[in-house]
């Protein structure tokens, strides 16, 4: 049977698929893996991991589905991330991973003044320098470590990796580039030469292509590790939530796309590039596709740090949540359990539980949980809608989807309408139809048409205002304590 292979790795774990070329899953299976965190406000991975999981993965796969014909795979992965390598493709050191990763936080003025200032940035590359920006991590290296830097030849990202050691090829996607900032101007598609110069001197860039564009095929070495044909093509890849984004046809203006993850991530397409202060300009994974974007730093995350700390099962944590009922009993949680990212921008922010007592239940905490990242969402669509990018709809994907609580209280706390499509598996699925574009005529809405439509209690929402203007006042309430708390962490 004609089949492709997608594959997407994630904070938390790695997931594949073998997928027909009409969109039916044959197969699906993951690895679960942890990352690094030597220090405070640093958090990396061993980049052997990808290679080893995409490796071992695709072997299981295809034992699996012995009659599966693969014809192209698609990749994606966290992002933007940053894995250097010498000439002979080792790595460097460990790679450092996206927003969650504050180490530039102290070096950000400083690059953005060398540049001319916030408003010169903006005008090139669409967003401001922050943490989450993969270029301010290159010069980090440079500068923190220069016997690294002296022997680097290349830089990638888990997708771009994972394309370079199947197909020799060393690329990286618009999109990704995109979130390189300083050194991708998103107005024409292409790296900025005297930015790239200053920023991450002498190393040479990666040549660009948009994500489902072919990277080259797979190498009879890789075809060797991987058990996949050799000569097969393989997508240039993307940043995962856009590749959840491709998997639940996210291309429309004023429709805000959820990835329901460890991580929270929000994609609104645009008419053309629009820069919001707090918030992310990006390219998207085709020509003509600009973007907005914000996450948080954790959402997931600490819905699994909750249920390891009280040794709890999800179906009941789920139901003791949902009779929690709004406002959990009286709890308010600030989400920024690793600092955030969109739209306050603040490294230092903690998590907050206000209102604790002792007869409130884990069930009060994880609907506190869950009503806090709603509440986020919602600061996320406000930020936009003042800049005047319309969010009229959501469409949600992950795993976060389960039970379907979460987005509930989302759509309730926000006011507005979710879709939820037939396929929620995520990015590897987008990895998957990206594949399946090179060598079939594909259309993702035959892929994966929505089946569900969470439509907002009227009542719910209005229930939930108090929290919310609660939730923006409990930030600044504690911000300089928290701080305070964050230095001496």
């Amino acid at each position: 049977m004609r089949a492709v292979l997608g594959l997407d790795i994630g904070t938390s774990s790695t997931k594949a698929l073998l997928v027909r070329v009409d969109g039916t899953v044959i197969a699906e299976v993951g690895r679960h893996h942890d990352v690094d965190r030597p220090e405070q406000g640093l958090v990396e991975m061993d980049p052997a991991v990808w290679w080893d999981e995409f490796r071992d993965l695709t072997r299981e796969l295809l034992t699996l589905a012995p009659d599966a014909v693969v014809e192209s795979v698609g990749v994606s992965g966290i992002g933007p991330c940053v894995l250097l390598t010498d000439d002979a493709g080792d790595p460097l050191r460990p790679a450092i991973l996206y927003g969650v990763d504050t180490r530039t936080s102290g070096m950000l003025d400083g690059l953005t003044a060398e540049l001319g200032g916030e408003d010169v940035v903006r005008a090139r590359c669409g967003s401001a320098l922050s943490t989450q920006a993969a270029g301010a991590k290159l010069a980090w290296v440079a500068r923190n470590e220069p016997e690294v830097w002296a022997r680097s030849a290349r830089f990638t990202m888990p997708s771009s990796r994972i394309v370079e050691l199947l197909t020799g090829e060393y690329v990286l996607d618009h999109h990704s580039a995109s979130q390189t900032t300083p050194l991708y101007d998103v107005h024409t598609n292409e790296w900025i030469p005297e930015w790239c110069a200053r920023i991450a001197p002498g190393l040479p860039m990666p040549r660009l292509l948009w994500s489902g564009d072919a990277a080259g095929t797979v190498t009879d070495e890789a075809a060797a590790a991987t058990g996949l044909p050799a000569g097969i093509p393989v997508t240039a890849g993307t940043i995962d939530a856009w590749a959840e984004g491709v998997s639940v046809g996210e291309s429309v203006p004023g429709r805000m796309f959820l990835q329901y993850g460890t991580t929270m991530f929000m994609i609104v397409p645009t008419d053309a590039p629009t820069s919001v202060p707090g918030m992310w300009t990006t390219v998207g994974t085709h020509p003509g596709q600009p973007s907005v974007a914000g996450g948080m730093a954790t959402s997931g995350a600490i819905t699994e740090w909750l249920r390891k700390l009280v040794d709890g099962d999800w179906p009941s944590m789920l139901g003791e949540a949902d009779a929690a009922g709004i406002g959990a009993n009286g709890l308010l949680m600030l989400p920024y359990f690793a600092g955030e990212r969109t739209p306050i921008a603040d490294p230092d922010a903690r998590g907050v539980i206000a209102g604790l007592t002792v007869r409130h239940t884990r069930g009060d905490l994880y609907r506190a949980t869950l009503e806090a990242t709603a509440y986020a969402v919602r600061h996320n669509v406000e930020v936009l809608r003042d800049a005047g990018v319309p969010v009229r709809e959501l469409v949600g994907a992950g795993g976060g989807l389960l039970g379907r609580l979460w987005p509930t209280i989302v759509s309730d706390v926000t006011g507005l309408p979710q879709t939820i499509p037939s396929v929620t598996v995520g990015a590897s699925y987008g990895s998957a139809f990206l594949a399946a574009a090179l060598v079939a005529d594909v259309d993702i809405r035959r892929w994966n048409p929505p089946v569900t439509v969470i439509e907002p209690d009227p009542d719910a929402h209005a229930a939930y205002g108090p929290g919310y203007e609660d939730y923006r006042e409990l930030y600044e309430a504690t911000k300089s304590v928290v701080h305070r708390l964050a230095a001496r962490g």
